[in-house]
């Protein structure tokens, strides 16, 4: 998956934080509704102007993000 396609950064929407793209939904919105246990058809009724795809982007997006990062402590 191209998570570039879907997710941007820019200075002037959300203090700069990675969103999808064409609108101000934060990825991490999208991955604490997630967690807390809304699944994709919620988030899209939610929200019916972001895809199915721009939600797995999300997901995408932190598993690459979190795979770069060094783990301390262990």
């Amino acid at each position: 998956m191209e998570w570039q396609n879907y997710i941007v950064s820019n200075p002037k929407i959300l203090y700069g934080k990675p969103h999808i793209k064409g609108t101000r939904i934060g990825v991490d919105l999208v991955l604490e509704k997630l967690s807390l246990g809304e699944n994709i058809e919620q988030l899209l009724n939610s929200y019916p102007h972001i895809s199915t795809a721009s939600i797995l982007a999300c997901l995408y997006f932190a598993a690459q993000h979190i795979e770069k990062q060094p783990v301390k402590g262990y």
